[in-house]
């Protein structure tokens, strides 16, 4: 994927989160693009703070897709993965991985928000304990401050639940 490719698909991750967002979930979001870097294969929003945009994404790829295939596909997703989320793109055989925000930086944005409690566990770390080379690419500087504009308004915009 061409640096071009991975900022044109995270602004489509980007607008993604925002629906999210408007529709009153966490705004996050996450595609599968084929291996010619081109083609959108999957998408799919935040549901819940459990069910993960890149976690759903991933097993359902898992559900539908070859792991040949799978291994040359990307996954795009406006924040780096958590530990959970880069766990499942492992054990999906998604073998490649673009982000554009990191989660040190959501960190900085939310705060000790209930509903945001991050893993400062980078996604390079879970996939470097395991077996497979998974490439990542991130974070995008073109796209940070796009997708961070989402993550100030919305943090702050919702107090945390007690």
């Amino acid at each position: 994927m061409t640096p071009e490719q991975a900022v044109r698909h995270l602004r489509r991750a980007n607008a993604l989160a925002r629906a999210s967002m408007e529709a009153g979930h966490h705004p996050f979001a996450a595609l599968l693009v084929a291996p010619d870097a081109e083609t959108v294969l999957m998408e799919q929003r935040n549901v819940d703070t459990v069910n993960h945009a890149e976690a759903v994404l991933a097993r359902e790829a898992a559900r539908l897709h070859a792991p040949a295939l799978l291994w040359d596909c990307t996954l795009v997703t406006t924040v780096e993965p958590c530990a959970m989320c880069a766990g499942t793109q492992y054990w999906a055989h998604i073998g490649h991985l673009v982000y554009g925000l990191s989660e040190k930086r959501l960190l900085e944005l939310t705060g000790n928000h209930s509903e945001n409690p991050t893993l400062d566990l980078p996604c390079r770390a879970v996939f470097d304990a395991g077996q497979k080379a998974i490439q990542v690419v991130g974070p995008v500087p073109e796209v940070e401050d796009e997708i961070a504009s989402l993550h100030r308004y919305f943090w702050r915009r919702f107090p945390p639940l007690r």
